[in-house]
């Protein structure tokens, strides 16, 4: 197959399965894994004359998507369990290295120098799946922060802890062992911190003073990263990855200038880069019989002890003490899934292995198998850790299936009765105002309030949106709601971003936002703020409906007529489904309506609470 061929059919099957994924509520890297161990079986990555070059542009890869990672290391998001975080990447992680290791030896059966290589560089997890898992789960924000902080720090210090394994088998004397790995170390955290932060400062000072136009500064952000990890690697070996995660991290905590733009362009490029990374390094593993007899029953045994007893072990230990729950522990407990790092060092360490050594070495012939069981756990953690994920954090309270509250921008009288009625439902609603007697009032009537804009950072990272999957933007500013959908189509997703219908300016021309920034438009009927108001003042109300075969949506046609307003739907299943004037408006018996109708009717409409069997709620 052309080289040409091959590359488009990997990013067209890379974004096939990433699409697959979400449809089906699966784990991306699992479909991943599978489709390049199908590609392998009927193309062939193991030999040719572009080994080296394959391996560097993984490696360049990989940094790129461990800085993404740094990006999105906020100081804020931990405050209180920074301790806790502490003891998970450095007791959590020795733990690790160092069960594993025994297991591997005693287990697995592989040679001691091979244990502790294969210890060592399984204490990793990384961005590559945790940031997709936690986007799937969506847990409670500290365990969400907490699972994040572990996974994206441990990748840059198991890779180094790796490395430095790695240089004393390839034959350290046993007098130096000690020395060397503490020059090694400590070279590695010089070259990070002095490239780290001269990098950053550059960066920084290149966006505050302008110098480069505002086209140019993401590609020139991606080529400066590109040029700094490289840089790192060349002057002490493996220290790429921790310069390129501390760059990360220095930049998503300066205040100086934002970066909003250039972490949402680089999570667009980790998606790209992960679906393809996956599946060209899982198709050089050739699946077959052999393959399998080499693994054995005992590399089965290995991976279940290291999901059941060495990540149990290593959580408890850097936890004890802690204010953490029962349930975050729990959680903790059950997130450990290996990712690319593992998956593209690994292979490196092999080829290097049989290189330096010779295929005749013992530890050479134990590469292969090395590669084999690197790619069994990355694999069966993923896919155990993973699949069962989401229903083991509901089960401990700690997320929500498809979360159905609203986030409120506006907290106008209106929009105040709207979010009581929902909240009402049962389903978790937040209001966000700047006006301080908006905000009073609905504090009073127990709506929860945050006082600021809602584009803030105080919104958008600080506030804890769990049980929040949607944005209803009804502020009497359209400008306001604009940039509000805007804002938060990156975390609800176009389809649960919704705004109220534009009005017209004064001089009675509608001005027009750009499509593609706004929301959609609320409503059964587009409703503009004035209108909105206009109704309450008038009289109208916000009433909770269930229909019946005795009273149909037709029935509630005819007594609440057509200046009746249908704000949302429950379904049978407990959805909470937003009227837009774009969605053909069908209600059901069983099914429950929220509208705002004349109040003077309200009294002759049937209750909304009947002896019909209550809707469940699955928030």
């Amino acid at each position: 197959m052309e080289y040409s061929l091959y590359i488009a059919c990997i990013l067209s099957l890379g974004m096939a399965v990433q699409w697959l994924a979400w449809r089906f509520q699966i784990p991306a890297i699992v479909l991943l894994l599978v489709s390049g161990f199908v590609l392998g079986q009927i193309t062939d990555l193991q030999s040719g004359p572009h080994q080296e070059l394959f391996f560097a542009c993984v490696s360049l890869a990989v940094g790129i998507i461990l800085f993404e990672g740094g990006l999105s290391l906020d100081f804020h998001e931990i405050k209180g369990v920074r301790g806790v975080i502490f003891r998970l990447v450095s007791l959590g992680l020795l733990s690790t290295w160092l069960l594993t290791a025994w297991l591997a030896h005693r287990v697995a059966g592989f040679s001691m120098e091979m244990s502790l290589l294969l210890g060592a560089l399984l204490t990793v997890s990384g961005p590559t799946v945790i940031m997709p898992l936690l986007r799937q789960v969506q847990p409670e924000k500290r365990i969400g922060s907490l699972i994040k902080w572990e996974g994206i720090v441990n990748d840059p210090i198991g890779a180094v802890l790796a490395a430095i394994v790695f240089e004393l088998i390839l034959g350290r004397t046993t007098g130096s062992i000690a020395s060397d790995s503490l020059i090694s170390l400590g070279l590695t955290l010089l070259t990070a911190l002095v490239l780290s932060i001269s990098s950053a400062l550059l960066i920084v000072q290149m966006l505050r003073r302008y110098w480069v136009p505002d086209y140019l500064q993401n590609p020139l952000v991606l080529a400066l990263v590109v040029l700094v990890f490289a840089l790192s690697n060349q002057l002490h070996h493996e220290s790429g990855l921790v310069t390129i995660t501390l760059l990360g991290v220095i930049l998503a905590n300066q205040r100086s200038v934002p970066i909003r733009h250039i972490v949402e362009f680089k999570e667009n490029l980790r998606t790209l880069l992960i679906s393809t990374l996956f599946i060209v390094l899982a198709a050089r593993i050739k699946v077959d019989m052999h393959s399998l007899e080499m693994l054995g029953w005992r590399s089965v045994v290995f991976v279940a002890l290291l999901i059941l007893v060495v990540r149990p072990v290593a959580v408890f230990i850097s936890t004890v003490g802690s204010n953490l729950s029962r349930s975050e522990r729990l959680l903790l407990a059950w997130v450990h899934p290996r990712g690319i790092v593992a998956a593209a060092v690994s292979s490196l360490f092999a080829l290097e292995i049989v290189r330096v050594l010779g295929p005749d070495n013992p530890l050479a012939q134990e590469a292969n198998r090395f590669v084999l069981t690197v790619f069994l756990v990355i694999v069966v953690t993923v896919t155990v850790y993973g699949m069962p994920l989401s229903w083991i954090a509901r089960r401990l309270g700690l997320s929500r299936q498809n979360p159905q509250g609203i986030l409120f921008a506006g907290a106008s009288p209106a929009v105040r009765e709207i979010a009581s009625a929902i909240m009402k439902e049962d389903f978790t609603v937040l209001v966000v105002d700047t006006n301080p007697r908006n905000n009073s009032t609905a504090r009073m009537a127990g709506l929860p309030v945050v006082f600021a804009s809602i584009g803030s950072e105080l919104v958008r990272e600080k506030t804890d949106l769990g049980g929040i999957g949607r944005l209803l933007a009804m502020t009497p500013n359209d400008e306001v709601n604009t940039l509000a959908a805007t804002a938060y189509v990156e975390r609800f997703g176009r389809s649960e971003v919704y705004q109220l219908a534009t009005g017209e300016s004064s001089n009675g021309i509608n001005e027009r936002q750009a499509s593609y920034r706004k929301g959609r438009i609320l409503f059964a009927k587009p409703t503009t703020f004035d209108e909105l108001q206009k109704r309450y003042a008038e009289g109208q109300r916000v009433k909770s409906t269930l229909l019946s075969e005795d009273f149909t949506f037709d029935d509630f046609r005819d007594r609440y007529g057509d200046s009746a307003l249908v704000l949302f739907r429950i379904d049978m299943a407990g959805k909470l489904i937003v009227a837009t004037n774009e969605t053909e408006l069908t209600p059901q018996p069983g099914q429950k309506l929220i509208a705002l109708v004349d109040a003077a009717e309200e009294e002759k409409a049937p209750s909304s609470k009947t002896n019909a069997a209550p809707i469940p709620n699955k928030q």
